[in-house]
């Protein structure tokens, strides 16, 4: 195991393997539908500037630590290659090994789509087989809304998400997506959510 000096790589999107175990589909949705109405130029200096950090890992195969929803959107719109941030080499790692320096390191984020914490070997080696969490596309939906700004705390919007599925119900969620984000927003400039990374502040204040 060696640290790897920050570099830029062409890489199959296919073939990258996700350290998460869910996406908002919603999420994904959005980001095709800004692909979609980019001009070619644009989409060029788009891919050009929209990296992925990632780390090699055993076998040499790569593993991204954020940016799946853009992954996911990209495969979807039929986009083949990326580029890819070198952050670390662990490829001499033995797999066990390699989860437990990526959960060291605050790159690994083994929740299924309840928030319920699965063993590392349960995140899924596919970017195309990530499971929905309807509350990460509510979060996405909320910070863009103001609920709270971009923050660099790993998995920082799984946070939020998490904290949206304890006090907004499933059944309101995909019923009354309206509601349920008016609430959302409610709660996030609330001082029970001050804790969470990139908390906005209360409403006047």
């Amino acid at each position: 195991m060696h640290a790897a000096k920050s570099q830029l790589l062409r890489v199959e999107l296919r073939a990258l393997r996700p350290t998460q175990m869910t996406v908002g589909y919603e999420e994904v949705q959005t980001k095709k539908a800004a692909w979609q109405h980019m001009e070619h130029n644009e989409r060029e200096s788009f891919l050009a500037e929209h990296w992925f950090p990632g780390v090699r890992g055993p076998k040499g195969n790569f593993y991204i630590v954020d940016h799946h929803h853009l992954g996911m959107a990209l495969i979807e719109e039929g986009i083949q290659t990326g580029r890819l941030m070198l952050l670390n080499d662990f490829s001499a790692l033995a797999l066990n090994e390699f989860w437990v320096v990526m959960a060291h390191n605050q790159w690994a984020h083994p929740y299924d789509g309840r928030g319920k914490r699965c063993d590392l070997d349960a995140i899924p080696k596919k970017i195309m087989q990530l499971k929905d969490d309807p509350y990460r596309s509510l979060e996405g939906q909320a910070r863009r809304m103001g609920a709270s700004t971009k923050d660099r705390t790993p998995f920082s919007e799984f946070l939020w998400a998490d904290f949206f599925r304890h006090r907004i119900a499933l059944k309101l969620l995909r019923n009354q997506p309206e509601l349920a984000l008016q609430k959302a927003l409610e709660l996030a400039h609330s001082p029970v959510a001050s804790h969470l990374p990139g908390w906005s502040g209360e409403h006047g204040g």
